[in-house]
């Protein structure tokens, strides 16, 4: 049987580029896809005593890295579910992330009282 000629590997440099969720290797973390990971760390986390113009400046340079993130989404997940107490994540800042907390320990209190009213209306019923 004849077998082709041993070859060298070849490697090809692709540029990175935006693929689906559906699409994407399912296996693969989530933040190898993430474009902060292109950019400079300090952008996405406060120096120590750094001014009020300054930091609102960075965040919003920051924010716009995340918007056109491919996996912003799980990232801003990552955040709640860690939840990191520090830095823009998914296109949040620390305190953005915990407005949305408190939001959602509200929610999931509410629907809770609401599925007890609904058992008990059930029950007299």
């Amino acid at each position: 049987m004849l077998q082709p000629p041993p070859s060298s590997p070849q490697i090809a440099v692709v540029p990175a580029q935006r693929v689906p969720m559906r699409d994407r290797d399912q296996d693969a973390p989530w933040h190898t896809e993430a474009v902060c990971r292109r950019d400079e760390a300090g952008l996405f986390f406060a120096p120590s005593k750094e001014p009020t113009a300054a930091r609102l400046s960075r965040e919003e340079a920051a924010k716009r890295v995340c918007a056109r993130c491919p996996v912003m989404v799980e990232c801003r997940e990552h955040a709640l579910l860690q939840p990191e107490p520090y830095g823009v994540w998914g296109g949040l800042t620390a305190a953005e992330r915990r407005v949305v907390l408190a939001r959602r320990r509200r929610r999931d209190v509410e629907l809770k009282n609401a599925a007890r009213a609904t058992g008990r209306i059930a029950a007299a019923g």
